[in-house]
């Protein structure tokens, strides 16, 4: 049987560039070479999508930045791009060109006559992005104009959950219960600092937690105690974003996290409990403290994790997700009260990261979880492909 070929996407113009490395590497280890073709397309932390001379074998940090030292020398001496292109026909979705001549060993363009260009065939494409420029819709559009099936959620739910402040807007109109907060724009940081400062210390009772809008893995988030923290945090995760979401902290809180698969009809997995090393789970605490722990399954009662399975999917449909997505809740541990927090759209894809692991627990083993991903990618292009785009 001929095999599905897979454009695997990874790398990308983001503070989660390392991440997503270590997460490709899982993918590219895990698919199953009978079944599947795959092609890396590596995104530069410039932005520049490029065909590597081979899949990333990185399990930890320093060997993702390994990776990238070695591509970006590889590609100052020789330019081997990819272009996926807006409108292809079935045999070239994606154009790699392999600039040759004198200037190429000087990493400049040559003309386009002097280079070799091949066509190629895509089946699928499984971004492995995250954050900006990658998980937040903007890759989701270039795939849907490129009319190839994709891993995961489309443009809407991908923006969205991306931005913090709009998925809670959505979470309270669908009336799931979600902490109290705030949007303050960087813009209004940076000219009325006093001002801000004086209206959050009025609104909420301290501690507090400070994050950019459009961000994931924790990067530039900061749990703010005191008036000078606070202000501390809104610096840090103004470096990130323009939009900067200010939200309650949770009493007391237990972290449980619930990954969702699906799309018109989507199925939540176990929930897990995240233990971390640190005050909170932090990106020290997620990617460089070995000390932090993953509880699977969490240590709920059956009512506590047939509610949070419930909630888990009402979170996925109301930001309407396909494909994955996983689900992080707060559980105040005195007063029972479960809190939506975030949804991830790619979330961490390591073999270690919380989403393969729930879905592992609850019986979907890495290998199965991508077959039914790749699957669901399929199922829904191809249902869109029963849409009319004309009048007549």
């Amino acid at each position: 049987m001929k095999k599905i070929r897979i454009g695997v996407v990874f790398g990308g113009r983001s503070s989660e560039h390392l991440v997503s490395i270590r997460s490709a590497t899982s993918v590219f280890a895990n698919l199953a070479k009978d079944r599947y073709d795959p092609v890396a397309l590596y995104v530069l932390p410039q932005g520049r999508w490029i065909v590597p001379d081979r899949p990333p074998a990185a399990l930890t940090e320093a060997d993702a930045k390994d990776y990238v030292r070695d591509q970006e020398a590889r590609q100052a001496r020789t330019s081997r791009e990819a272009h996926l292109m807006a409108y292809p026909n079935n045999d070239q979705a994606l154009l790699t060109i392999e600039r040759r001549g004198p200037d190429s060993e000087a990493g400049h363009d040559t003309a386009l006559d002097a280079a070799v260009v091949h066509g190629m065939h895509l089946d699928v494409v499984f971004p492995v992005l995250h954050g900006p420029c990658g998980e937040d819709g903007t890759v989701q559009g270039l795939l849907e104009l490129a009319n190839l099936p994709y891993v995961g959620a489309g443009v809407l739910a991908s923006s969205v959950g991306m931005d913090k402040a709009v998925m809670k807007t959505l979470f309270v109109a669908r009336k799931l219960p979600t902490p109290s907060h705030v949007v303050v724009k960087r813009r209004d940081w940076r000219a009325d600092r006093a001002g801000v400062l004086a209206e959050l210390t009025q609104r909420f009772r301290l501690p507090v937690f400070v994050k950019p809008a459009n961000l994931g893995s924790s990067v530039g988030i900061s749990k703010a105690k005191d008036p000078a923290g606070l202000e501390q945090a809104l610096d840090v995760a103004a470096q990130y974003d323009r939009k900067l979401v200010v939200e309650a902290a949770v009493p007391h809180a237990r972290e449980i996290e619930v990954a969702v698969l699906g799309n018109d009809q989507p199925e939540a997995s176990v929930p897990g409990e995240v233990i971390p090393s640190r005050e909170f789970y932090d990106y020290e605490a997620k990617y460089l403290d070995d000390g932090s722990r993953l509880e699977i399954p969490a240590s709920l009662t059956a009512a506590q994790t047939a509610e949070v399975r419930r909630l888990a999917v009402e979170a996925f449909r109301a930001i309407d997700g396909a494909g994955m997505g996983r689900v992080d809740f707060l559980l105040d541990r005195k007063s029972g009260k479960w809190f939506v927090n975030e949804i991830n759209t790619i979330p961490g894809f390591t073999t270690i990261s919380m989403y393969p692991k729930l879905w592992e627990a609850t019986g979907l083993a890495y290998p199965a979880l991508l077959d039914r991903l790749i699957e669901l990618a399929v199922e829904r292009h191809t249902e869109k492909q029963d849409l009319r785009t004309t009048t007549s």
